[in-house]
This record gives structure tokens, C-alpha cells and sequence, in this order.
């Protein structure tokens, strides 16, 4: 398993990475931390945290975010009906964007691209609310490094074109299956982005999400995909 440049990336389980920068920053993506199943113990405690990136508001992406917020006073980074949303809920320091735009968080500038996939707010009395359209992040570390989240999506076809315009080197894609793609749509999706490198996400956390990263692996074997299967908790760095 090669190493990436003075970026070390902790998966915390299912889609959620905590991700330190060249710079010391502390980056989460995805904060479902507490209530995460597949978070280790030791790590549902953050010390400290410097930037939020939120790709789509369903519980088992979002949960955790209003105490994180509240604790450390973070950077958020989200599509605009879910930065309105935590406005209402008394979080300081959104950076509401939408797909295609751009913005330097701290030290990553970071690039929304898209994903497909719903994107309902659960309410504590149980409705939901809209909270726009799920996303993708393209994430640029400032020695040059970059990485691509895709967030909850099915496969489609723009990948390639989020390939060729940001040349992500290390690609993160979900993998369980019935929720998101399976590692059949995946491996098509490393076809798309000529992927060199791919961690495998949210599967195994609940019984049906079924997918597993020998499947990609096998799937990807003729492209040379280096497919880096992280247990919860490992770090690459």
C-alpha cells in the first residue's frame, strides 16, 4: 500500500474520513462519527477539527454535525439548502456552494461536483426536508495532492468528465450496494476515471449493504486499479 504525500487519511467507517492536511488542519468529511456503528470507540472522539465537507444530508452522513459544529467551531462546506438548514439550527461558519463551484477552505480548496443520489433532511419528528441535491468533492491539499469523495452516487457516465477536468489521485467510492453502487457499478466507475488508486466505502456497516473490496479488486484487475481496502479506524498516510 503506497503512501500519499504528507496527507494522512483516517477512515472512520461506512463514508466518513477525518483526513490531516500538509499544514496539521484537521479535515471530516461525512460527520457520523458517535452514532457511526462501524467507528471505532477510541475514534468517536475528535480532539480537534478544522474543516466540515457535507456530501448529502441523510442521517448516517450528517448526524453527528450539529455537536461537532458546536464543540469545534468548524469550517462547513455543503450545498446551499443544507448550509440554510444548519443556519436554522444556530451552526456558525457555513460556506453554502453548489456543483461546479469553488472555494479554498482553510488550506484545501475544494470543488463540488455532482452525485446522484437523494438527499432528504430527517426531522426529529420524523418528516423530511428538502436539502437540495447530493454531492461529490473534488478536495486539492496545497502541496498538489488531490482527492475525489463521490459521495452516495449510482455510476454515471460525468465521472469521466470529474476525471479529466481535476485529475484526482486517489478516488473514494462506495461499494455496498441496494443504497449506492455495487462493485460492479464501481469497477465501471474506475474505468471512467482511468483510477489509479480507489478506497472502497460504505458497505459492511449494515447487513445489506453487501459489497466487498475483493469483488472491486477482482473487477478491477485488468485496469491496474490499486484497490486500498482500509478497516475502520486504519489510516493511509
Amino acid at each position: 500500500m503506497a503512501a500519499v504525500p504528507n496527507v494522512l487519511i483516517k477512515y472512520l467507517g461506512h463514508a466518513t474520513f477525518l483526513i490531516t492536511t500538509p499544514g496539521g488542519k484537521k479535515l471530516l468529511i461525512d460527520p457520523w462519527v458517535q452514532n457511526n456503528p462501524a467507528c471505532p470507540k477510541e475514534d468517536k472522539e475528535i480532539d480537534s477539527l478544522d474543516t466540515i465537507l457535507i456530501t448529502h444530508a441523510h442521517f448516517d452522513h450528517i448526524q453527528d454535525v450539529l455537536e461537532i459544529a458546536k464543540t469545534h467551531e468548524p469550517q462547513i462546506g455543503c450545498i446551499y439548502e443544507i448550509s440554510n438548514w444548519l443556519e436554522r439550527k444556530g451552526v456558525q461558519n457555513l460556506n453554502a456552494m453548489n456543483k461546479g463551484g469553488s472555494q479554498q477552505l482553510n488550506d484545501v480548496r475544494v470543488t463540488m461536483v455532482d452525485a446522484r443520489h437523494s438527499c432528504g433532511i430527517l426531522e426529529d419528528d420524523g418528516s423530511i426536508s428538502y436539502g437540495g441535491e447530493a454531492a461529490g468533492y473534488v478536495v486539492e491539499f496545497e502541496n498538489g495532492f488531490s482527492i475525489y469523495h463521490s459521495g452516495d452516487t449510482c455510476v454515471f457516465s460525468d465521472m469521466k468528465i470529474i476525471a479529466e477536468l481535476y485529475q484526482p489521485q486517489l478516488i473514494f467510492l462506495p461499494i455496498g450496494d441496494l443504497f449506492t453502487m455495487s462493485p460492479k457499478e464501481a469497477a465501471y466507475a474506475c474505468r471512467l476515471m482511468n483510477a489509479k488508486r480507489v478506497i472502497p466505502m460504505h458497505y459492511a456497516t449494515f447487513p445489506p449493504l453487501k459489497g466487498r473490496p475483493d469483488e472491486l479488486r477482482e473487477l478491477t484487475r485488468d485496469l491496474g486499479t490499486e484497490v486500498i481496502e482500509l478497516s475502520p479506524g486504519e489510516s493511509l498516510g
